[in-house]
């Protein structure tokens, strides 16, 4: 990424350096250095490639799923809570899962691009589609037994029976996350974005006209629901696919091979890491919202933390688009052998993600009272929205720093590390804090969320630790001695 004086200056200027060469580099970018200016033009150049496409696919594909419940409103408030606790509890811890599964071709595509082992991606996807697949079959008794799941979970005998039918019709949604996921992070390492982020406006413009088709002109009910999300994920791996083997990547796909079924074990390992990484991040805040419905008088509670879960996760987006991006860039930079270049992408990541963070925080803080009209005009719930914003700030704000964390470890292929803190920050600290203050303290929902906010502070901390102590020559060594080994298994 530039000449040794470039390398020389960026030493100068990098912050996640300590001491003089922090302090060096404030006199450098307080002197308007050119160079400095273009490589981080540069980098971010890099960056959003790969950031403003994953931001629109993810914006979406969530645009879907809040289509799919707007029509499955229109069929009765039962219909309503059939697929919404099906897509959260069945749908969404797989989902999760196969998502988590999937970054691992993230760590392994992003180095292999870096070290210009074109011919390897194509072997690593296929790999990743073999080990996806299988878990895939494995959940599967997940679907076929949800009404039996739900039940031990507490829900109603009639909701219970009905998300289980419509479970059933899930099934090729699953399916379709095995193939679809490993193509999107496949595009994703090599700054090809642009095609999924047009599969998936296509896929989006089909989903509607299906779902009117089968749900209002042909009232195929949940099925027609069903039905659809399954046609438009399946829409979408079929147009990625196209695009990949029609000529779209004549480097990184070279056709099937029967290299894809060696060191599957090694595979299966990196893969399990990243998807125990990504579910415990996943599933954290599901918890929050099931303590909540546990409080006495808990309706406007839960109605008032839905919207702003809302709209934390519509915000989200961002965050999880430099998550991409950051894995990304780094996995480049490392596979490339260029520690410096890895580090000063986590840099400008860090710093643009937390701009955009600081803007949302100022603007959740000054509508506090204001923008929860969207979703309510209910007096009550306005006020409790209102309770909570500061808190929905701060989370936003701790979104826009974690996820980038979460992204160089992505990169590096700190995936197990990762997992064993979150397990500690998670679900030894922010879960039990958030009952302690919650219940033993009497603040409610508003002490849940501000033990579980605790929670991730401390990760986010952890994580920022370990990424300013970093040895980012050593991380290149490490991902050259992984690229080497990887492509001798055969």
């Amino acid at each position: 990424m530039g000449d040794g004086r470039g390398d020389e200056e960026e030493c100068r200027v990098a912050l996640l350096n300590g001491g003089g060469a922090a302090k060096e580099g404030w006199q450098v970018v307080s002197g308007g250095d050119g160079k400095l200016r273009r490589r981080v033009w540069e980098e971010s150049r890099k960056l959003w490639v790969i950031v403003a496409p994953a931001i629109f696919s993810r914006v979406v594909t969530y645009s879907m799923n809040v289509i799919t419940q707007a029509f499955a409103g229109h069929l009765g408030d039962l219909e309503l809570a059939a697929i919404s606790i099906a897509n959260t509890v069945v749908v969404g811890f797989n989902f999760g899962l196969m998502l988590g599964m999937a970054s691992a071709l993230e760590t392994l595509c992003g180095q292999a691009f870096g070290a210009k082992k074109y011919h390897m991606m194509g072997v690593y996807m296929q790999r990743s589609w073999i080990v996806l697949l299988s878990c895939a079959l494995l959940l599967l008794p997940m679907y076929i037994y949800a009404e039996d799941v739900l039940l031990l979970t507490g829900q109603p005998p009639e909701l219970s029976a009905m998300a289980g039918r419509v479970s059933v019709w899930f099934i090729p949604l699953h399916l379709s996350f095995a193939f679809l996921f490993p193509l999107q992070r496949f595009l994703q390492c090599q700054m090809k974005n642009f095609a999924s982020a047009a599969a998936s406006g296509v896929a989006l413009c089909v989903h509607v006209a299906i779902s009117w088709l089968l749900v209002s002109r042909f009232r195929f009910g949940l099925v027609g629901i069903a039905l659809t999300l399954n046609f438009s994920w399946w829409a979408t791996a079929a147009m990625l696919f196209a695009y990949v083997a029609c000529g779209g990547c004549p480097e990184t796909w070279n056709g099937l091979s029967l290299e894809a079924f060696a060191g599957l074990w090694e595979f299966v390992k990196l893969s399990a890491a990243s998807g125990v990484m990504l579910c415990l991040e996943n599933w954290y805040y599901r918890i929050l919202i099931l303590l909540t419905g546990n409080l006495k008088n808990a309706a406007i509670a839960v109605d008032a933390l839905s919207i702003c879960m809302t709209i934390n996760a519509w915000e989200l987006m961002i965050p999880l688009a430099f998550f991409a991006g950051t894995g990304v860039r780094v996995a480049n930079e490392l596979g490339a052998g260029n520690g410096k270049g890895a580090r000063f992408a986590t840099i400008v990541s860090s710093v643009t993600s937390l701009v955009i963070g600081l803007f949302f925080w100022v603007l959740i803080v000054g509508l506090h009272d204001k923008f929860a009209l969207i979703f309510t005009s209910s007096d009550v719930v306005l006020d409790a929205v209102d309770n909570l914003s500061v808190l929905l700030a701060f989370t936003i704000l701790l979104n826009s720093i974690q996820p980038v964390l979460s992204g160089v470890a992505v990169g590096s292929g700190w995936q197990s590390m990762v997992a064993y803190v979150n397990i500690g920050t998670y679900y030894l600290i922010g879960i039990p804090m958030g009952i302690l203050l919650g219940w033993l303290f009497k603040l409610g929902v508003l002490g849940i969320w501000a033990g579980m906010i605790g929670g991730t502070a401390v990760q986010t901390l952890i994580l920022a630790i370990i990424t300013i102590r970093c040895d980012w020559d050593k991380e290149a060594m490490i991902a050259s001695t992984r690229m080497d080994k990887w492509s001798q298994v055969r």
